[in-house]
Formats: C-alpha cells, structure tokens, sequence
C-alpha cells in the first residue's frame, strides 16, 4: 500500500498515513491544495494539487477555514516574551529535526519555508530543456518504442504464421486470409499504438517523463508548471503530427524559441523543463547538457556516421558497376 505524508507549518511532516487518510484530511480543511505532500516512490515533495487525480480530489469538497481573528496589537512585554518564546521553539525545533534517525526509506524532509502556493515556490527561476537535451532523450524514446513494436512484430509473425501454416495445411487457403489481414494491421497500427501508450501514460504520471526524458533529466508540465493530465497529454502526442506535416521544422523551432517550445509543444500548451523546476528545489535544476545527454549524442553522432559509411560502402561499387556497365553497352 502506497505511504503518504504531508508537511505543515508548525507541526512538520504528518504520516505514514492511507490514501483515505489524505482525503479526510482535505475534506475536512486540514490540507489543502498548496499543502506539501509525496508519497513512497515520488521523487520530491510536491503540492498536494499534483496529486489530484490520484488521490482523485476534484471530487471532494472542502471544508471551509474558519477566518482568522484579527491581531490585537501587543504590550511591550508582552511582545519581549514571545519573541523569546518563538526563539527557544525555534530551537526546539531544529534540534528535534535533527534528532529525528535517518533511514534510506524515509520520504525527503521539507523545511517550513518549502510551504506556500505552487507559483510562490517556482516560477522564479525555470530551466527550459534545450533542443539538444530534448534531442538526446528523443533518441532513448525512440529505441524504447522500436523494441517495444519489434518485440510485439515477433510475436505477431509467431501466431500468425503458425495459423497461416495450419490452414494451408489442412487444404483450407481461405482460413489463412485473416490471420494474415490482422498481421498487415499490426505492421501499420502498433506503432503508432505503443507510442501513444508510451508518451500519454508516463508524460501523465507522477514522474512527469518518459524514460527518455527521466535518463537526462527533463519533464514535461503544462504552461503553469503543473502536471499534465490523460488528456492533455493524449492532446500534446497528437500534435506532433504537425512537426511531421512541416518536414520536422516543427521541433526545430525548440532550439530558437523563448522557452524552447516546438510547435507540437505551442498547440498544447506545454512546457519542456528541468526535472527540478517548478518544484521546493529549483536550486538543484541543471543547465547545461549533462553527462547523459552528451554519451547518448556522441554514441548517436556515431551511429549516423557509421550508418552513411556503410551506405557509401555499397553505394559506390553499385555506382562504378553501372558506369562500367553503361560504357560496356555503348561500346557494343
């Protein structure tokens, strides 16, 4: 069962605690959306709003907080004793924090200044990933989803060649049409299938990435930071259909543009960011390319010059052959 925990000012991180414990809290106003949550396997504490659809929140209506009463000016003594008051839990409180044992399964702590609204925390300072960030975890993807389909191809051919055989065996050449009909649907559908499942289900997750993307350290947010949804996500792969009908200048434009958005990324409404950014740590984004990215380029420019060579290797003979063979038919 999933652990969550949520951080409040004055009381510090609250948990282990269920899925349920979490929305009776923000049914009855203890947490709201703002409020700083994570739970066993995220990476960070983010705002509770992020986790929304899974702890389906947007169903929930909140309790009202009372309003505060307003601050009675105090005496001067008065004053004098709480501030020492304040000092000394101050003191209490970092050394209790310290005191607290370490455990390499304990969720990362979060200080009460991590508290506040999600646009309070990040939007001071965001690294956009750049083009060839984006470029390298573009290459991870693409072998990722190419050996998903290959492996879905292989066992494809299996079934549909053992039924194909089958029926052509038993004198029955009509049975064999539909499994053979279903493999020509496979060739052309489950590509384009086990992309779409690939880049909706983890751009719409916790993680917020493809593995691609988590490898160099990028993600992927709507315009104001925030997770995207099923949908939003389903939106934002489909628009990539648009680089295709430019001839790719559409993702070429996330090398020149303010905030390093492709045209698939403008449609949408999204943002390509720093794993860090928009997140209590903004201090820890990267911004250049990073040791990942730059091995996955260089084996990838590699790869290409490797590739152009073979092809030269044949190209060139098969050429010469022709010229031979030209000049041999024009002598006769």
């Amino acid at each position: 069962m999933t652990e969550w925990y949520y951080h409040l000012p004055g009381q510090g991180r609250v948990g282990p605690m269920a899925a349920d414990d979490v929305r009776t809290a923000y049914r009855d106003g203890q947490v709201q959306r703002d409020t700083l949550a994570w739970h066993s396997g995220a990476r960070d504490w983010q705002p509770l709003d992020r986790f929304s659809e899974e702890l389906e929140l947007d169903g929930i209506q909140p309790a009202r907080r009372a309003p505060e009463p307003p601050a009675i000016p105090a005496s001067p003594a008065y004053a004098a004793t709480a501030g020492a008051s304040a000092a000394q839990a101050s003191v209490y409180a970092a050394s209790t924090a310290y005191a607290e044992p370490s455990s390499p399964y304990a969720p990362p702590r979060a200080s009460v200044s991590d508290t506040g609204t999600y646009a309070a925390l990040d939007a001071s300072d965001v690294v956009y990933a750049g083009f060839w960030r984006r470029v390298a975890a573009l290459v991870i993807d693409a072998i990722v989803v190419s050996i998903a389909y290959y492996i879905v191809m292989i066992v494809m051919f299996i079934f549909v060649g053992a039924a194909a055989f089958g029926a052509i065996g038993s004198n029955n050449a009509g049975a064999a049409a539909g499994p053979i009909m279903a493999m020509f649907a496979v060739i052309y559908l489950a590509y384009p299938v086990i992309s779409g499942l690939y880049y909706i289900g983890f751009e719409s997750s916790t993680a917020q990435a493809t593995l691609g993307k988590m490898a160099v350290g990028i993600k992927v947010a709507d315009a104001d930071g925030r997770r995207l949804s099923r949908m939003h996500a389903f939106g934002r792969w489909a628009s990539h259909l648009l680089c295709y009908f430019t001839l790719y200048i559409g993702y070429v434009m996330a090398a020149f543009t303010e905030r390093k958005r492709g045209l698939h990324d403008m449609v949408a409404s999204t943002l390509v960011v720093d794993r860090w950014a928009y997140t209590s740590r903004p201090d820890r984004q990267q911004r250049g390319l990073g040791t990942v990215a730059i091995v996955v380029l260089v084996l990838g420019a590699l790869l290409a010059v490797a590739y152009v060579g073979l092809m030269m290797a044949v190209a060139i003979p098969a050429y010469q052959d022709y010229l031979q063979r030209a000049a041999a038919a024009s002598a006769g």
